[in-house]
């Protein structure tokens, strides 16, 4: 019999205001629970505005730790319902020690884990270097590519640019997770042409939809939404596209959404990757004697 699992990916768009951040995700959350979600996937920094978009050292002032407010009203909300919510936020682990991290806040409220964010981007508009200090890859308590256990699964949770990484999925895998997780927060140049917007589109969710397939690994893609400015002036903001999506483990769609405000809800099958991997044994077949050269950054 299948091992099914109602899971939710809850999109919303991010004002300037904290608390009116958290509210929307914590209204999603009830929401996707009243549906009969027991998984609950919130976007990328959710209670705060893509900050990211300029350097300011004003911004460190929105991070928080963990436990914090932000970590203890998910931990509330998810022992209230019974679900367990991935939720993503600011981390000041120490003074100058800032992580972009990703909590896990098991249906009983517990901290089940957290992953900080390994793959940083330093891009026109997406200045993350100035702001996150990578994850610990050392630390097996919440850095590497260690998937997280919880009441309803071993949960492979990545983060935004880690998404485009095949070698973060594929660790996950080798380390049991059940599906990939990715919060996430991009968007458009408001100032690039709609082709280069849909190539842009379809790249996100081609290399997410290759990572399920490659894996035999359900996905959750969880987006935000709407636009946001440049407080500087210097770029033209971002347009964030939402098209959150959750996908099954030969890639194929469940639930897409469009560009607003929107909650996606679904029923995943756990046991799949069980009959797929009998049939399209991918890890079995890995050339692990013939890979030494993926640890060099380029092979010349």
């Amino acid at each position: 019999m299948p091992n099914l699992l109602k899971v939710a990916a809850v999109q919303h768009a991010c004002s300037a205001d904290k608390q009116t951040n958290l509210q929307r995700s914590l209204d999603g959350i009830r929401s996707a629970a009243s549906g009969g979600a027991r998984l609950i996937v919130l976007p990328e920094l959710h209670a705060t505005q893509y900050f990211c978009v300029s350097q300011n050292t004003e911004n460190f002032a929105l991070a928080e730790s963990i436990p914090g407010p932000t970590t203890e009203a998910l931990a509330g909300l998810a022992h209230e319902l019974e679900v367990t919510i991935v939720g993503s936020m600011f981390e000041r682990r120490a003074a100058g020690i800032y992580h972009n991290t990703a909590v896990v806040l098991d249906s009983d409220g517990s901290l089940a884990g957290i992953y900080r964010k390994m793959h940083i981007p330093d891009d026109p508009g997406y200045n993350e270097k100035f702001y996150f200090t990578p994850g610990d890859a050392s630390d097996g308590r919440t850095g590497g590519f260690q998937p997280i256990k919880t009441s309803v699964g071993l949960l492979g949770v990545l983060v935004c640019w880690d998404q485009w990484y095949p070698e973060a999925a594929r660790l996950m895998a080798l380390s049991g997770a059940q599906l990939l997780i990715y919060p996430t927060a991009i968007g458009w140049d408001p100032n690039d042409p709609e082709p280069e917007r849909q190539r842009q589109l379809d790249a996100w969710t081609t290399v997410q939809r290759a990572h399920a397939v490659a894996n035999n690994l359900p996905v959750i893609s969880c987006n935000r939404s709407g636009f946001e400015e440049d407080p500087t002036g210097r770029t033209a903001g971002s347009q964030f596209w939402g098209h959150s999506f959750i996908c099954g483990p030969q890639g194929e769609f469940l639930q897409r959404a469009g560009a607003g405000p929107e909650i996606l809800q679904t029923e995943l099958d756990l046991e799949a990757s069980e009959r797929l991997r009998r049939i399209w044994p991918y890890l079995r077949d890995r050339r692990i004697d013939a890979y030494a050269d993926i640890l060099k950054r380029y092979r010349s």
